[in-house]
This record gives structure tokens, C-alpha cells and sequence, in this order.
């Protein structure tokens, strides 16, 4: 039912601080630029998603909701978005699932930059019964336009998304019994915690859940990204010229991957970068 995972919004105070930060971060350029009903938005797309910047500008309804959510939260992520082949089908099971989805509607945006269009199909669940994540789902007839690598040494794909939770088998029965999600893997580890991957075409939702730390009431949030590269050193070296404060590389919790932090510039959403050993053939 679910075919992918589509894109993560990130709410930003000003579009073009934040488009500015993005594009030093990727070393891509925004392949999708539009705005209306008091809100502006930059689309980066890379090979398996797309981030969508939002940002208020001016009146409207999009706006209010914006400045609203930044108020109380801050910058940061604020919803995630899910692909299908067949949305009325997908509401039908939302429906059965009881997440009480809104009704399906029709969307367009037009490119500021070419005037190109882009229709799509969505709804989203009841942010009460998926545990305080808004999640959406969409389905759009053609692919988004890639985002132009600047340089060799860009982002190439989102890794993984992270989900906190205090309540772990609630979250794993919502995205694996409910939603359908392949899980990949369920272990413990006495700093870590626990961790659930959850496969969503070719990156992963990761469930994390330390003990203690909250009530089993609390809601669930997004808790940060990581990002692919081809070569962390030279993204590292890269953006230490850019200015952006990052960590050193250090091996990664799983073997064969190497990683770093990125500390700023990233409009609130903690951020990992992660190179992978290649398989032998």
C-alpha cells in the first residue's frame, strides 16, 4: 500500500536563510520554488525523497498555521510523508485502521522558476491516533524534477528518519501492523536504548526508545535525519569551507559506516551524515 517514502517538511522562520542553509548542506540547488496561502516553500529532492522547506510570507491560511507551529515548537521537523500508488485505496485502509484520515484532495503548485506544474493526491491521518507525528500520504503522477548537484561532493539520499517514542510497542504496531512497514530490525542496547528499523523502499524509519525518560503517554516525535554521502571527508571539507560547524568523522554504531554531526545550519533538525562501505560484488 505504502510504495515510499516522499518527503519531510521542515518549518523555517525565513525561506531564504533557509533555502541558503539547505543548498550549502546538500550542494544542491532547489529543484522546486512556490508559495501561496501566506506561505513560501523550497523543494530540495534528492535521489529517494524530498525535503520541503516551508516558511510564512504574508496572509493566509498556510501561513497562520506556520507562524503558529513556530511559536510554540521552534524550527524544525514538523510532519512526514509517505508515497502511494493509489491514495483511494490508501484512505480506505487508514479508515479501517481507525486514523481517521482527513477526506482526499487535489493539490497543484506551479514553479516559480519555469512555470512548470505538479498536481498530486493526499490525506493525512489524525495526528491524535499516529501518536502526535502528523503524517501525510500522497500520490503524485509524475517524479519531482532532481535537485543539480553543485559539486561532487553533495548529499546523494536521505538514510533514515528517526521517531522518538516512549511507548515502543505502540509505535511498532502503528508502522508495522497498521501502516505496513517492513521491520528490518528490533534490538537493545544498554546506552542506545531501543531501536525498531522500519524499511520504506530503499531508506529506513527508525523507532528509537530510551527507558525512563518520559511516560508511556507522552507523544511521539521527529527527532532528527540522516543523510547519505559517497565521501564524508570531502562533504566534511567541504562544509567546514562553507562555515558550517560539523563534528569529526567517527566510526558509526553500525559496522562498515563512518559518520559525522552537523551542528548548525540545519534550521533546527538534528542531522547525521553517513557513509556506508561498499558491498563486495
Amino acid at each position: 500500500m505504502i510504495s515510499g517514502f516522499d518527503h519531510v517538511a521542515v518549518l523555517a522562520n525565513e525561506i531564504e536563510a533557509a533555502t541558503s542553509a539547505y543548498q550549502t548542506l546538500f550542494g544542491r540547488t532547489p529543484s522546486w520554488r512556490h508559495g501561496g496561502e501566506g506561505a513560501q516553500r523550497a523543494l530540495f529532492t534528492l535521489d529517494n525523497m524530498t525535503v520541503e522547506l516551508v516558511a510564512p510570507d504574508g496572509v493566509g491560511a498556510s501561513g497562520d498555521l506556520v507562524r503558529n507551529v513556530l511559536a510554540t515548537q521552534g524550527e524544525g521537523l514538523a510532519s512526514i510523508c509517505f508515497r502511494t500508488n493509489d491514495i483511494e485505496k490508501m484512505h480506505r485502509r487508514l479508515d479501517r485502521l481507525t486514523l481517521k484520515p482527513e477526506p482526499v484532495s487535489d493539490a497543484e503548485s506551479r514553479d516559480a522558476a519555469t512555470g512548470a506544474l505538479m498536481s498530486w493526491k493526499r490525506t493525512r491521518a489524525a495526528t491524535d491516533m499516529t501518536r502526535g507525528v502528523r503524517i501525510f500520504f500522497l500520490e503524485r503522477a509524475k517524479d519531482r524534477p532532481l535537485s543539480v548537484r553543485t559539486g561532487t561532493s553533495s548529499i546523494t539520499a536521505m538514510d533514515h528518519v528517526v521517531i522518538g517514542t516512549a511507548d515502543p510497542e505502540r509505535a511498532a504496531a502503528l508502522y508495522g501492523a497498521r501502516l505496513g512497514l517492513d521491520m528490518a530490525l528490533d534490538r537493545s542496547h544498554p546506552e542506545w536504548g531501543r531501536l525498531m528499523f522500519f524499511r520504506c523502499g530503499d531508506l529506513v524509519v527508525e523507532i528509537a526508545h530510551k527507558p525512563g525518560k518520559e511516560q508511556a503517554s507522552a507523544p511521539d516525535r521527529l527527532r532528527g535525519i540522516c543523510w547519505r554521502v559517497a565521501d564524508i571527508d570531502a562533504t566534511r571539507a567541504r562544509l567546514v569551507e562553507a562555515g558550517v560547524d560539523v563534528s569529526e568523522v567517527r566510526p558509526g554504531r553500525k559496522p562498515g559506516t563512518r559518520v559525522m554531526t552537523v551542528r548548525n545550519g540545519t534550521c533546527g533538525v538534528p542531522t547525521l551524515l553517513v557513509q556506508r562501505t561498499p558491498k563486495p560484488v
